[in-house]
């Protein structure tokens, strides 16, 4: 059967597609107004093995701007890339709730990207978790959780739609998907929901033009 395959043209193992430059020299003077506080690396294998690559960045943001709502301030960027992807794995409705958070909310959401020199509308999927614990000390905490995917030179809201791009790549030797995810700054109550679009909106803005322009591969029908 593969021999019948590839004598269409088609690839059953694809090869690896590095980028352009690895995430971890992503300039950060260049995400302005946002500087970086804190970066984190996956320590244990078992979670590193789980989240299948070794090229990601978890890095803590801040908006500098003085204008920008106390809830919104700080936002934890995480991004993974797969060079040669045989599955989508490690979404957040797993992750969160595998380390103990309760979904509370599962919404399909448009980002609208409008800069003058970057324009994209994007389909992203946005989540609450919050605390499976509530005493006390901990009154139900929530916090939204949002992301897209880039695969193969496209964009995809959901992991579903990524792995139908994935597929439709048949005929070419690569593929290759990343994820962008965000996750806002813990508070005690659910933050407005349009005011956190507005605000990945702005971050994604900023991250995007350079993830495309300096990190991900260009694709022209590989």
């Amino acid at each position: 059967m593969s021999l019948a395959i590839r004598s269409l043209g088609g690839y059953l193992k694809k090869e690896p597609l590095p980028l352009k430059k690895s995430l971890e020299l992503l300039d950060e003077e260049q995400l302005a107004p946002y500087r970086v506080t804190s970066k984190y690396k996956i320590e244990n294998q078992d979670l590193l093995e789980e989240l299948g690559t070794e090229d990601y960045i978890q890095w803590v943001l801040e908006d500098t701007d003085p204008n920008v709502d106390g809830a919104m301030r700080r936002v934890l960027l995480f991004i993974t890339y797969y060079e040669l992807p045989d599955r989508v794995p490690h979404v957040p409705e797993e992750c969160y709730t595998g380390g103990g958070f309760q979904r509370s909310s599962s919404d399909s959401v448009t980002f609208e990207i409008n800069t003058p020199d970057f324009q994209r509308t994007i389909e992203g999927k946005y989540l609450v978790f919050g605390s499976t614990k509530v005493d006390f000390w901990d009154t139900g905490r929530q916090f939204p959780v949002l992301y897209i995917f880039r695969v193969n030179g496209e964009y995809a809201g959901d992991r579903d739609q990524a792995r139908i791009a994935l597929n439709k790549n048949f005929f070419g030797r690569y593929s290759y998907f990343s994820k962008v995810e965000l996750a806002f700054n813990q508070a005690l109550v659910a933050q407005n929901k349009k005011e956190v679009i507005k605000a990945s909106e702005k971050l994604l803005s900023v991250i995007l033009p350079i993830l495309e322009r300096e990190h991900w591969p260009e694709w022209n029908s590989r």
